[in-house]
């Protein structure tokens, strides 16, 4: 079944379905993985959604209306992005799991990102990042690692 790469919005009440947000930002890649959209998280007015496929990470404003805006690219070249999280309320400094690539990058507001943990910090395969006051959650999924030791790593942030 091939994914479709849309954004569904869906009733907190329960009830139907509707796509949110269907631009081809989100679909897979034709000869890729086949994984389009898939992180997603809710900052600051917008939905960020991951691409796996196209190694990017996209804004997408929330209008008044609740409907979605027009989707801006924020960052490429992220290859084997998952899921991210913010490192704080305000401002648009996100943490990356590169899944594919056993890194989390850090991803400025300007789309500049550079590696901030590896494989070597003991990671493996890490699927999704979580953030709480200082303190940076990494799980491993262990995926393709020749002997898995799936594990969850804890790192402390330090920013301003």
């Amino acid at each position: 079944m091939p994914l479709l790469g849309i954004v569904w919005r869906v009733p907190v009440t329960g009830g139907r379905r509707t796509a949110w947000a269907t631009t081809r930002a989100l679909r897979p890649v034709p000869s890729g993985t086949g994984f389009g959209a898939n992180g997603i998280k809710v900052h600051d007015g917008a939905v960020w959604v991951s691409n796996t496929d196209r190694g990017t990470l996209l804004r997408i404003p929330v209008r008044r209306n609740g409907s979605a805006g027009r989707t801006s690219v924020r960052a490429t070249d992220l290859d084997g992005i998952d899921d991210s999280a913010f490192t704080s309320r305000h401002g648009d400094t996100v943490l990356v799991a590169g899944n594919g690539t056993n890194q989390v990058v850090v991803v400025r507001p300007k789309g500049t990102h550079s590696v901030v943990l590896t494989q070597q910090d003991g990671i493996s395969n890490p699927t999704s990042v979580a953030v709480r006051d200082r303190t940076v959650y990494v799980p491993s999924a262990s995926y393709f690692a020749p002997e898995p030791d799936p594990n969850l790593l804890l790192a402390r942030l330090n920013h301003g």
